[in-house]
C-alpha cells in the first residue's frame, strides 16, 4: 500500500496527553489485557457518575455534558471494535477512517439522548469491544488509520481505554463545576 513513507497528521496517545496523562492520570504502560479490564468496568463507572447528574450540567471549557461524553465513549468503542472485527475477518491491514467527534455528536443529537439510552449504548459497545480486542491482539490485527497510520490492536486497546478514562475525568470536572 505504500505506507512506509506515511507521516501521521494527528498526534495521539502519550505524545498528545503525556505519560501519565496530564489530565486523568492514565498510564500508557497498561497492557492490552489491563485495557480490556478498564473498558469492561466502564458501564458501572459511568452509571455511578450519571446517577448524580440532572442532565443539564456543563463545564465552561467542555463542549458536551455528561450524557454527551457517555455517547461519545460508546460511539468510539463501537467504531474501533468494528475496525478490529473487520481485521479479524479479513486477516489483513484494514483501513479505518478518522471521524470528527463534534460532527457525530451533532448528527446523533447527543444533547437529546437520555442517560438511560446512553448507558445502554455504552454497555453494548463495551461488551462488543471487550469481545473483539483480545482476539485481535492474539491475531496481531493491524489497522491503518487515516491520520495516525499503523494502529496495532494493542495500540487501539490502550488508546480506547485512555479515551474512556479521560472522559470519566471530564464528567467529574463537569460535576465539580456544576457544584
Amino acid at each position: 500500500m505504500g505506507h512506509e513513507a506515511f507521516v501521521p497528521t494527528e498526534r495521539w496517545g502519550a505524545d498528545l496527553y503525556g505519560d501519565p496523562c496530564a489530565g486523568c492520570g492514565y498510564a500508557w504502560s497498561v497492557t492490552a489485557t489491563e485495557a480490556v479490564r478498564i473498558v469492561d468496568g466502564l458501564p458501572a463507572r459511568f452509571r455511578a457518575l450519571l446517577d448524580q447528574c440532572t442532565g443539564g450540567e456543563r463545564h465552561p471549557d467542555l463542549a458536551w455534558g455528561p450524557v454527551g461524553y457517555v455517547c461519545h465513549v460508546a460511539d468510539n468503542l463501537r467504531a474501533w471494535a468494528e475496525g478490529l472485527g473487520a481485521g479479524l475477518q479479513l486477516s489483513a491491514r484494514v483501513p479505518v477512517p478518522g471521524y470528527e467527534p463534534d460532527l457525530l455528536a451533532k448528527a446523533r443529537r447527543y444533547d437529546r439522548i437520555t442517560p438511560e439510552a446512553a448507558l445502554w449504548s455504552l454497555a453494548g459497545a463495551a461488551a462488543a469491544w471487550c469481545d473483539v480486542v483480545p482476539r485481535a491482539v492474539a491475531d496481531n490485527v493491524v489497522l491503518w488509520h487515516a491520520a495516525r497510520g499503523e494502529q496495532r490492536a494493542e495500540d487501539v486497546a490502550r488508546n480506547n481505554a485512555h479515551d474512556a478514562s479521560h472522559h470519566l475525568w471530564d464528567i467529574r470536572r463537569i460535576m465539580r463545576a456544576a457544584g
